[in-house]
């Protein structure tokens, strides 16, 4: 019996194209996934959860497309991406978390965690 790998680079390569147009904010959970995934303390099936998810949301494949229904054709990634990181939350450490906000500001130089507007 053949065993199915995950590509790892393929969908790496998809999520620094998706973040670039989907911003900082919207990134970061997609990291800690992408860091939980790629932990050898998360069980394969949950690894294999997290890929589908990921690879739903930043590859070109659409079961409700956002074209045709605005709102609620991107709300199914949303919800997917959500549903994740409250099942795979347990596997998040603080080493995850500073890779992901290490690899956000390589991303996003520019951000500031706070902006005042000038009125």
């Amino acid at each position: 019996m053949a065993i199915l790998k995950l590509d790892y680079n393929a969908l790496w390569e998809s999520i620094c194209k998706w973040s670039r147009k989907a911003g900082r904010a919207a990134t970061r959970p997609v990291l800690l996934m992408w860091y939980v995934m790629r932990s050898k303390d998360t069980p394969r099936k949950d690894k294999w959860a997290i890929f589908g998810s990921l690879a739903y949301l930043v590859l070109p494949i659409d079961i409700l497309d956002a074209k045709r229904l605005p709102i609620i054709g991107w709300l199914d990634e949303v919800a997917s991406l959500a549903v994740m990181v409250q099942k795979m939350s347990k596997y998040i450490t603080p080493e995850m978390q500073g890779k992901a906000d290490a690899q956000l500001d390589k991303w996003f130089p520019e951000y500031v965690e706070y902006e005042l507007i000038e009125g």
